[in-house]
């Protein structure tokens, strides 16, 4: 019997996927990966993603990656983070309490680190980076660029919140760098999961640029998935992509939290 995979790694200079979209997972992440219509004009794809999941100790990392002028910048940021995976496991094990104020100090550390940034200075390009932790009931992002984070719950929705981080333009890692500055630049954020059924979903910037604007309508996303199991969902988006003939590349990660602990509610709502 095959073992679940509980991790996956990937950058789109090893395998582009142009014209063929497709979907696989890791644990409970649903993984979405397009590298453009070639008709249209796409030759490559400099996209990457990172995921791991732990079921025992509640929680999946994830990270995924945009890269331009050429990938590089992708491979280096993917290997920063292999690189310290042992290290990162033991944080995420640790209670949510404990782990999360302590991500975002990690991570800085990571990218901030001597090695890391001469790593930069050799390379050619710079990548968009979106990584997003859930633990327990809650979920953590570190974004630098312009990938988005959407939190889909309906009791979110009745209230128009949907996407999470707001999308920075002119912020990269790579030969442009934002940790090289003498204050680096990022976005970082905490949520409280609602109780239910929560989607996370992650994606690049290939999914709402799409030709023809079929998806800047972020209900139109969400109710995909409410219609469909979520390899189906990504799927079809990716396909509609392909059908607009984007020509950027698309890396989505999706999946489902079923929180059972009670959320933060109004102390004037009527108890049920």
């Amino acid at each position: 019997m095959e073992l679940l995979r509980t991790s996956f790694s990937w950058v789109g200079s090893e395998e582009t996927l142009l014209d063929s979209p497709a979907v696989t997972k890791a644990g409970c992440v649903t993984i979405g990966r397009y590298g453009g219509h070639t008709a249209a004009g796409a030759k490559k794809n400099e996209d990457g993603c990172l995921v791991w999941c732990n079921k025992e100790y509640e929680w999946e990392f994830t990270m995924i990656l945009d890269a331009h002028n050429t990938a590089q910048s992708a491979e280096i940021v993917l290997d920063a983070l292999e690189k310290e995976r042992e290290s990162l496991h033991v944080l995420l094990n640790q209670p949510a309490q404990s782990c999360l104020p302590m991500l975002e100090e990690r991570i800085v550390s990571i990218f901030q680190s001597p090695a890391f940034k001469e790593k930069c200075s050799q390379i050619k390009g710079e990548t968009a980076c979106l990584i997003a932790v859930r633990k327990s009931n809650y979920l953590w992002w570190f974004s630098v660029g312009d990938n988005l984070i959407f939190l889909f719950a309906d009791e979110l929705k009745s209230l128009g919140q949907q996407q999470l981080n707001t999308r920075n333009f002119y912020e990269w890692i790579g030969q442009v760098n934002t940790f090289d500055q003498e204050v680096p630049c990022y976005s970082t954020g905490r949520r409280e999961l609602r109780q239910g059924n929560n989607l996370i979903l992650l994606t690049t910037d290939g999914l709402v640029e799409c030709p023809n604007e079929p998806f800047t309508d972020h209900n139109i996303i969400y109710k995909r998935f409410q219609d469909r199991k979520n390899d189906e969902a990504v799927q079809s988006l990716l396909e509609d992509v392909q059908y607009n003939k984007g020509t950027d590349s698309v890396t989505m990660l999706a999946w489902n939290v079923n929180n059972t602990k009670k959320a933060a509610m109004p102390s004037n709502m009527p108890s049920l």
